[in-house]
């Protein structure tokens, strides 16, 4: 008679499997729970330890690790000398293997479980025995999802084709991969202390970097409507946690209410959005296009903040991409759809304020937590690929913007002009300064306190920056007198700042570091502008 082993954790449809194999004569062999439960459905089966001889011993630790086990499932049917050993041992082969794994990822979810606890969850036999029958996957079936119990039946009735043992076989080692990638991912944030062992805080940028390989695993989200052209295929993925969902917020965890499937180029500008809403505890919003700000503004509510980053580029904004990073209500929602916008994110939208959102229905609405977006997983680290490789870094956050400048101020951040800025320039330039670090080099941004007023980004010089940031003010009528500058780099020659200062700033903030900033903080003392270093650039490519 065929013979079936099947020792599950995850026990769905489990018995119905088992009624359909004994249907069709297979005799049933199972350990542990999974034994039981066949027992009490009244199935007849038999024990592992009656193969090998030797009972389940230490916790269940040891019980499938035998010749008797592994050699039925190792065994080739078209190898004389394989049968002969196994018929000589008195080893009766087995034709199909069902197992699935230990609860590793349901343990390591839990923020209360203790090392030990996670180090009992890792399965030994159920790799081993997954690994023997793909190993022999032309006389042996492997199953490692109940969703195929019902396919298993089907393909039993008709004679498993190669195909689908090999499907089979793949779905094996996708399956015990991914169970070890989560294991070395969880115990990677294992701390060592005073000798003995704590769970970490998560992955640091040094635990990605240090060791010489890198091993990382994804889950697909969702297909995209397409990449960054139409004739380009793309899907979404996110990091596959331990715990086998993404934890923390933006696109790793992120619900889509309502609207038009996302493209690639959505998730990018979304991305984009929320850097710079991110900077921020005050309600904050962005408006974006191709990445880069039409407006940024900070506001006493979502809808102020909304309102004040789209009227900062009226024209620009039209068909935008918005985040805010406070619960969309009624008003910001109103807001919201009284101008073409392709899509928004927030941390929430209130159920009065969905019925209005829906009235475009073909924008895109999506939810994730902001507030947690620099947590979990892959929060401190960013990946970014370049044609047959990847990079990683730090996330770069600005950090010594946090705070309000006051005095003392923060370490690298100093005045070098003569003059002092005055307070509602400490408060333009530090806005300016978290505006600035998320824009694409090269950038220089013009703005007052609460709101960008020009922005010239990309550009392959400052000057050139400078002067798109003043086409700009000029088509939209708005007037750069007494505004705020800010250069995510330094500014290389006395010729930037010349420019900014002709735009009519007042202050200017940049990191400094140039051969030539004393001429351009000499330029700066002629101009009469405050002008502060940082000590910290923030290019982004």
């Amino acid at each position: 008679m065929p013979r079936a082993l099947l020792s599950v954790s995850d026990k769905t449809q489990i018995v119905d499997l088992a009624h359909a194999l004994v249907s069709r004569g297979f005799d049933l062999v199972s350990t542990g729970g999974t034994a039981r439960v066949l027992v009490d459905a009244g199935l007849p089966t038999i024990a592992v330890s009656d193969l090998t001889r030797f009972p389940e011993m230490m916790d269940g630790r040891v019980k499938t690790l035998h010749p008797a086990v592994h050699g039925a499932i190792l065994a080739r049917r078209d190898h004389a000398a394989d049968l002969a050993s196994a018929a000589a041992h008195g080893i009766e082969l087995i034709d199909l293997v069902v197992v699935n794994l230990y609860p590793f990822r349901a343990t390591a979810e839990r923020t209360d479980a203790s090392v030990d606890e996670l180090v009992e969850q890792i399965d030994i036999g159920g790799p081993s025995l997954i690994r023997a029958a793909a190993k022999n996957f032309r006389d042996v079936l492997v199953v490692v999802q109940p969703a195929d119990y019902a396919r298993v039946i089907e393909e039993l009735d008709r004679t498993p084709s190669l195909a689908f043992r090999h499907e089979l076989m793949v779905k094996a080692f996708a399956h015990t991969a991914d169970y070890d990638a989560a294991i070395a991912r969880e115990f990677q944030n294992v701390q060592v202390q005073d000798g003995s062992l704590g769970r970490g805080g998560g992955q640091t940028l040094s635990g990605w970097c240090a060791e010489p390989r890198l091993e990382m695993a994804f889950e697909k989200i969702r297909d995209l409507r397409y990449g960054e052209n139409p004739h380009q295929p793309a899907a979404w993925y996110r990091p596959a946690t331990a715990a086998g969902k993404a934890t923390g917020g933006w696109f790793g965890q992120a619900d889509v209410l309502q609207g038009a499937e996302l493209s690639y180029t959505n998730l990018l500008d979304l991305d984009a959005a929320v850097r710079f809403v991110l900077e921020f505890d005050e309600p904050a919003a962005a408006v974006i296009k191709h990445t880069n700000p039409c407006g940024v503004a900070i506001g006493d509510a979502g809808v102020d903040a909304y309102v004040r980053a789209r009227e900062a580029d009226r024209m620009a904004s039209f068909g935008g991409i918005v985040a805010i990073n406070r619960t969309i209500d009624v008003a910001a929602a109103e807001a919201i759809v009284s101008t073409k916008i392709d899509a928004v994110i927030a941390p929430a939208v209130d159920d009065d304020a969905r019925p209005i959102l829906a009235r475009k229905g073909s924008m895109r609405v999506v939810v994730t937590p902001i507030d947690a977006a620099l947590d979990g997983p892959g929060g401190s680290v960013e990946w970014r690929s370049i044609k047959g490789a990847l990079l990683v870094q730090a996330t770069d956050r600005v950090e010594e913007a946090r705070h309000p400048w006051r005095s003392p101020l923060p370490d690298g951040v100093r005045v070098v002009t003569k003059r002092q800025p005055m307070p509602n320039e400490w408060e333009a330039l530090r806005f300016a300064w978290r505006i600035a670090a998320h824009v694409k080099s090269n950038a220089i941004v013009f703005t007052d306190d609460r709101q960008t007023l020009a922005i010239g980004a990309g550009q392959m010089s400052r000057v050139d920056a400078a002067n798109v940031a003043v086409m700009k003010a000029r088509s939209a009528g708005v007037l750069l007198a007494g505004s705020a500058a800010a250069s995510d780099a330094f500014i290389p020659f006395r010729d930037g700042l010349d420019a900014i200062a002709a735009a009519g700033a007042t202050a200017v903030v940049q990191p400094g570091g140039s051969v030539k900033d004393a001429d351009v903080i000499a330029a700066a003392d002629e101009h009469g502008l405050a002008m502060v270093f940082t000590g910290r650039r923030h290019f982004r490519h």
